[in-house]
Formats: structure tokens, sequence, C-alpha cells
């Protein structure tokens, strides 16, 4: 049998790649290149900024299709933990004081211009993207958890368990912090939306409406313009890309 030595560059050996199965273009952080995404080598572009806006008016107690979605996307398992269990978006009940009114919240990382997270993580793991999105760095996250107790929102965990049956677009492990990413996997594949964006269209109630917070002309842009929106905790100046209506 003769053998063939095959030689091929940097470029050459990542766009091969691609065609067959994932590459790692950033540690811990795996993307796929399809023909209407960013090439492999293309970085984030702070031209845009990804984010959400929920309408609390929309969003009703019986439904879970965004929590449902988020776990079902990233591989997120129930170990029977009844308050620590991973959520990488869960849903929050309000009571007004006075009125007895309720609403309801879905509350995840609100990948802020401004992150605590960042700003504490002794080791860098805790990352703002050019794009706005807010990583961890699974190779370098050493699980101090300073990131959780500085987070206001509560939107972060830590993994505990030894993981099985992982996906390949969401890397995740024992002993390191995570939440919400936004689905960057999505972004980076060209797809523009997340899990919950999708699942709350479909199968909720129309409550999350995710864009390009930069671009006038998105649809999420011309909702924030027509409508009045606030940011949870918004004394606190972190300028969040999640923003909710009806609260």
């Amino acid at each position: 049998m003769k053998k063939y030595e095959i030689k091929l560059n940097r470029r050459d050996f990542l766009k091969n790649s691609s065609m067959v199965g994932m590459a790692t273009i950033a540690p811990g952080v795996f993307f796929q290149e399809l023909a209407h995404g960013r090439a492999l080598d293309e970085p984030a572009s702070a031209k845009k900024r990804w984010g959400m806006l929920i309408n609390t008016n929309q969003c009703t107690d019986e439904c879970d299709a965004c929590v449902t979605a988020c776990n079902e996307e990233h591989g997120i398992e129930d170990f029977g933990r009844p308050t620590t269990d991973t959520q990488w978006i869960r849903k929050l009940k309000l009571t007004h004081d006075t009125s007895g009114e309720t609403i309801n919240v879905p509350m995840m990382c609100q990948h802020c211009e401004n992150p605590p997270c960042v700003d504490v993580c002794p080791t860098g793991a805790s990352f703002v993207r050019a794009d706005g999105i807010v990583l961890v760095n699974k190779h370098t996250c050493i699980g101090c958890r300073y990131c959780m107790m500085s987070c206001p929102y509560k939107a972060r965990s830590f993994v505990h368990e030894n993981l099985e049956n992982q996906l390949p677009h969401a890397p995740r492990g024992k002993g390191c912090v995570e939440s919400c990413t936004l689905c960057v996997h999505k972004i980076d594949n060209g797809e523009n939306t997340t899990a919950c964006a999708e699942a709350c269209s479909k199968d909720g109630q129309q409550a999350i409406l995710f864009g390009d917070l930069k671009d006038p002309k998105s649809e999420i842009s011309k909702q924030l313009k027509k409508y009045e929106t606030k940011e949870v905790r918004s004394d606190l100046g972190l300028n969040t890309a999640v923003r909710y209506r009806g609260i």
C-alpha cells in the first residue's frame, strides 16, 4: 500500500476541518463554519451588539418553553439539587407589595457592557466578546466563584458533577462556572437567534425578541424606540443587553 504525505497550511486545515466537524477558535468555545456565518478566522465584530427584549406582559405563569428549550439546546440536566441546579434561564414571579399584581420575569445573564463578573475574575476566564456577549473560558476558569458572588442577577451556576454526553457546541465541565451564552454557536453559524427566543415564538407567548441592538433597522431596535423598557438594576450602570417591558 502506498503512503501519501499531505501538507496543508493553517488556513487550509481549518477550512477543510469545518466541513467534517467542529473547530476550536477560542479556548472552551466551539464554532462551526457555515456558508452564511462568519469565517473561522474572522473575529466577532463590535459593529454588532446582541441583546434581548422581554415583554413580561406576554409571559405567562404556566409557560416554561424558554427554560425547556435552553436546557435541551445546551444539554443541561437536573441533578436533583432543589435550589442549586444549573439553569441558564429561570423564571421569577414578582408580586407588587401594594396591588398584589404578579408578573413573570425570565432571568438570565444580562450580558452587561460593564460586567462585574469580568472585573472580579482573577484569571480572565470571564470576558466580553466584541459583539457584547459575555462568556466563560472553561480552560482558564479555576472555579473560584467570585463571578457568582459579584453577579447582581444570580445568573451564574457552578458545575458540581461529572458531565457525560456533552454537546459539541456547548462544552461544559466539572469545577467550572457557566451561564447563558446567548446561544453563541447559533450566532456564529449565522442563525442570529437563540433557543429561548425560538421556543417562545413557536411554543410560548412570543415574549422574547432577540436581535442586534446597534442595527436601527432591526425589530428589537424599533421596539426599544417605540416602547418604554427598563434594565434590571439600572442603578448599577451596567448597560445590560437584556431589556424588559412591563416591569
